[in-house]
């Protein structure tokens, strides 16, 4: 199984993760994951820092002449905007983020502490940990997209995830400059996000992650924690302003008849079993059914403003407005690839506890084997 872990602030010198469980004979190279990290980056609505930082990654540990070896990987990016002289303390906590509990539960006065890893920018180390894992899952041709489906209330039109044909559009999303199929609401969406900035607030909204050519089986029925949607679920649900998660249909199958929920099972020679409908959102009973892992989550409008909130001062406690900071206005797009790059990590993750080899030639060998053994059930 693949486990990873981060290190470093958002102000400091660096952004650091440990990745191990990748086999060995992976071809990893810096260009590829300095493109992902570009992709974190862009997006209409993020703040100034976007234009400073570069994030470009060096590669620790782990892996020699471009090929892992077997060994823990780890990763740094390197901070241009880090500050060398202390910074002042700051003492009034902001509405909606970690300040408050996070002051109180590790006894700092100074929020600043606080902030400095709780901070967002932390998903930079996570992108970079994706990378290598979508690696991984490229050798098994198995693609995770995401796009944009709303931001601050405005829809596109409707979800077209659960449709392969889509595929090559979503491919293209990152030339949009909010990552949505649709270009009329993404008009309107880029429209709320100028009002927001102009009013001194924020926006949120929903992006939705897909996972191509799943193989079928990963995850278990066996039990809870080993079941793929809690996996994935408390994967997405680990970044920063993430609030809600759906597999598939979600929410909406609790308001329709079985009949209209559940994906009927057909069966050709050519394709085996398969469903001609994906409501499930590709998983049941805690596994992957072979059909494309739908997941869409919904992520909170960023808590800080340029027009601040209420707030009180810890030392004095005295009301006070929260501090105003540079912030991302909108940052959904860029969630949408931190989610690619979670998801990554916990399918990459089940691959190699159902086909894993010390080695990428073991794994794919025993792959293979499994994937013939599916044709013939």
């Amino acid at each position: 199984m693949i486990k990873f872990i981060t290190g470093g602030k958002s102000h400091g010198k660096g952004l650091f993760t440990t990745l191990r469980g990748i086999p060995a004979g992976l071809s990893i190279n810096v260009k590829g994951i300095n493109i992902e990290l570009k992709r974190r980056q862009a997006g209409y609505g993020r703040s100034r820092r976007m234009k400073i930082e570069k994030d470009k990654v060096e590669i620790l540990s782990g892996v020699r002449l471009n090929k892992t070896t077997g060994r823990a990987i780890t990763l740094a990016i390197w901070n241009k905007d880090w500050q060398k002289r202390k910074s002042g303390p700051i003492n009034v906590p902001r509405p909606g983020h970690a300040d408050l509990p996070g002051a109180i539960s590790y006894n700092q006065k100074n929020i600043r502490k606080i902030w400095e890893r709780a901070s967002a920018r932390e998903t930079a180390a996570r992108v970079a940990a994706g990378a290598v894992a979508k690696k991984l899952l490229k050798e098994f041709k198995i693609e995770i997209l995401s796009y944009v489906v709303e931001i601050g209330g405005i829809k596109a039109d409707k979800h077209g995830s659960l449709v392969n044909s889509l595929k090559r559009k979503i491919k293209k999303i990152d030339d949009s400059p909010l990552r949505c199929l649709n270009k009329e609401s993404e008009k309107k969406m880029m429209k709320k996000i100028d009002e927001a900035k102009k009013k001194g607030d924020s926006v949120g909204g929903v992006f939705e992650v897909i996972v191509f050519n799943i193989p079928v089986g990963l995850g278990s029925y066996i039990q809870w924690n080993r079941r793929l949607n809690a996996k994935l679920a408390a994967a997405v649900m680990s970044i920063q302003g993430i609030k809600g998660i759906e597999v598939g249909l979600g929410f909406n199958s609790a308001r329709e008849f079985g009949s209209q929920v559940h994906d009927e099972i057909f069966y050709s020679k050519n394709r085996g079993f398969f469903h001609k409908t994906n409501n499930a959102g590709g998983i049941e009973g805690g596994m992957s059914n072979g059909e494309p892992i739908v997941l869409r989550a919904a992520m909170k409008p960023i808590p800080t403003l340029a027009n601040p909130l209420n707030s009180v001062n810890l030392k004095t406690k005295k009301p006070a407005k929260a501090p105003v900071l540079r912030a991302d206005v909108c940052a959904v797009p860029a969630a949408g690839v931190v989610g690619e790059a979670m998801v990554a990590i916990e399918i990459a993750s089940a691959m190699t506890e159902k086909f894993g080899g010390e080695t990428l030639q073991e794994m794919k060998l025993n792959y293979e084997k499994y994937v013939k053994y599916v044709r013939n059930f």
